[in-house]
């Protein structure tokens, strides 16, 4: 006969899902979700009820739901299943078994609501004066850097993709209105370069392989010294790399006076650009065409790539922990997911942040109970 669960039942799981390192319990430790409530209200500017009808879900609780949406990479459907399903959701939401959860349509209606508001901008600067306040102020040299995110490919006639390229909705379109709400006129395909592999004869092609690319752009800017995002933009895919640094990426609050960037970003008019904000701009240089790199300028890239590597590890996170990728339709919505994605890697390095400062300053008290751990197991 099976055992029936109970209260103290449901209170051991969580205790265990808590010593297995529950990343949720991580991000309610070391954020004020409810310091984000004026925000949220101010953005949704929901009625006072006085109309009657059924009360709207908490904004907050709202909010929460989109970072483990970000967190996971789940769609609505997906989203409003797991939460019903999983202890660790509902105790990171503050929700019980007997609790009513947000349906699919609910979750969509909230984030269009953010999105019309541009209530998202206001999220990530809160939590990026939150972390100014706590101490993590960019103070060291930044580095830029862009990255592609993938969107789910369209199947465009020429003609269409003609029309689309000079901002006009096709002719064939006119006649169906329900149609240009599933199609992505935004996002456009780019190649991306990767080294050719070595052939079966042990010599190497002569040219490297070119992969096509749909989707958007994702470009930020982070401090050298933690690592935090504290500058973004989103663009198609096609999009040029240096033009972002005359657009207002580069941190102006940074108190150092250097730019690291790619060879991307490498021209007369972003130079003169930046010298003129007096900014330091530090980016690779390209090898000449058909001649082999000069070896000063290979030691150069290469000390300027240890330093560059920093941002790579942004874009890796986000894309192993929280599989970035554009599920939604236009680049409005699709800046929407971006931005989450970025202030959903802000939480996580805070975190891990946090956690290092705090082993550093009790590590005998972490050693302790390090073993105190390992003697239960």
């Amino acid at each position: 006969m099976m055992k029936q669960s109970g209260f103290f039942d449901v209170k051991e799981r969580l205790a265990r899902l808590s010593g297995l390192g529950d990343q949720l319990e991580a991000f309610s430790r070391i954020v004020d979700f409810e310091t984000f409530r004026p925000d949220l209200e101010k953005a949704l500017a929901y009625s006072d009820g006085s109309k009657g009808g059924r009360p709207p879900f908490d904004p907050v609780l709202m909010f929460k739901i989109l970072l483990i949406q970000t967190l996971n990479n789940l769609s609505d459907e997906r989203t409003e299943y797991l939460i019903s399903d999983r202890l660790s959701f509902m105790r990171f939401l503050g929700l019980g078994l007997w609790d009513h959860v947000p349906d699919t349509k609910t979750l969509w209606l909230y984030q269009k609501r953010l999105t019309q508001a541009g209530a998202i901008n206001i999220l990530f600067s809160h939590f990026d004066a939150t972390l100014r306040n706590a101490g993590y102020l960019p103070m060291s040299d930044q580095i830029l850097d862009a990255t592609l995110v993938a969107a789910p490919k369209q199947r465009n006639t020429n003609a269409e993709k003609a029309d689309m390229r000079e901002g006009r909705i096709p002719r064939d379109w006119q006649d169906k209105p329900a149609k240009p709400s599933h199609k992505d006129r935004h996002a456009r395909w780019t190649l991306t370069f990767t080294k050719a592999k070595r052939q079966d004869d042990g010599s190497m092609p002569a040219t490297d392989l070119a992969i096509p690319f749909f989707g958007y752009k994702s470009h930020v800017s982070i401090d050298r010294k933690f690592r935090f995002i504290r500058k973004w933009k989103t663009t198609d895919a096609a999009a040029s790399d240096g033009a972002r640094l005359r657009e207002g990426l580069p941190d102006k609050t940074n108190t150092a006076s250097t730019v690291w960037a790619d060879t991307a970003c490498r021209s007369k008019a972003s130079e003169d650009f930046m010298e003129k904000q007096g900014v330091v701009l530090k980016v690779h240089r390209k090898k000449p065409h058909l001649k082999p790199m000069p070896r000063h300028i290979q030691r150069s890239n290469a000390g300027k790539s240890v330093i560059r590597s920093r941002v790579r590890h942004v874009f890796a996170d986000q894309k192993s922990q929280t599989g970035l990728f554009i599920r939604t339709v236009g680049i409005t919505r699709a800046t929407m997911r971006i931005r989450l994605a970025n202030i959903v890697y802000n939480m996580r390095a805070s975190s891990s942040l946090k956690d290092w400062t705090r082993a550093r300053s009790h590590p005998a008290r972490d050693n302790s109970r390090s073993a105190q751990n390992a003697g239960q197991k």
